[in-house]
């Protein structure tokens, strides 16, 4: 009877770590996923290209090809990161789930192209939670210099 109550509170125990970590994927926003990028929260777990604010502003990406080579060329990069998830492509838009390794946080990320000033537009921001250690803008930096060196 020991032994049973033994693996019996274990695997109680494993169902309850288990949907700690599925939970904290969230749900996904409604505004990410309908092709224009919306304002960061005041928390600062996002950055965009949009933002004026300090905490969220970042710089866009720019290329110099047509924008459907520099499309993909960005999904190259992303396809070359670990724990990326393509949801929507389109001519001038990209949405992308990144999912952290160890507490399997998603994070949503946007591109929108601008085709005519040759910009790529993006806007990354954790579903949940408040703080992100700086995550979002490292990644998109990362993503970037990926960028760069793609074009070379």
């Amino acid at each position: 009877m020991e032994k049973y109550t033994v693996t019996l509170c274990s695997i109680v125990a494993l169902l309850v770590i288990s949907l700690f970590f599925l939970s904290c994927s969230g749900t996904r926003p409604p505004h990410v996923g309908k092709q224009n990028l919306a304002p960061c929260p005041q928390t600062p777990n996002c950055v965009s290209t949009h933002s004026t604010n300090k905490t969220h502003a970042i710089d866009p990406l720019t290329y110099s090809t047509d924008h459907t080579q520099a499309m993909d060329q960005l999904v190259a990069v992303i396809k070359s990161m670990k724990r990326t998830k393509i949801i929507t492509r389109t001519e001038t838009y990209l949405y992308v789930e990144f999912t952290t390794a160890l507490w399997r946080f998603v994070d949503d990320v946007e591109f929108q192209f601008d085709t005519e000033k040759k910009l790529i537009h993006f806007r990354s921001a954790s579903r949940l939670g408040k703080g992100d250690l700086g995550v979002n803008r490292d990644r998109m930096e990362s993503v970037r210099h990926l960028f760069i060196k793609s074009n070379k």
